[in-house]
């Protein structure tokens, strides 16, 4: 199984997606259905941190007055 860490945001979120319809469907044992909540709790903190992270990437983007990017990053390091 890929480390969480590892997963970019689109994988972790098909993940989860797949994790839930599983949980939702009773497809797993109780034990299963423990370890795959913790998962999905897992890959949904992993999740909401890159969401963070982007924002804040977002955030730090002003225009300056001739309209051009400005400040830590810029449009090609996005």
């Amino acid at each position: 199984m890929t480390e969480i860490k590892d997963l970019s945001f689109e994988d972790a979120m098909k993940e989860l997606e797949a994790t839930v319809g599983k949980l939702e469907h009773g497809e797993a044992t109780l034990e299963e259905s423990i370890r795959l909540y913790e998962r999905g709790a897992a890959l949904r903190k992993h999740c909401d941190d890159v969401l963070r992270a982007a924002e804040e990437r977002v955030e730090k983007i002003t225009l300056a007055a001739n309209g051009q990017p400005s400040g830590a990053t810029t449009a090609e390091g996005l």
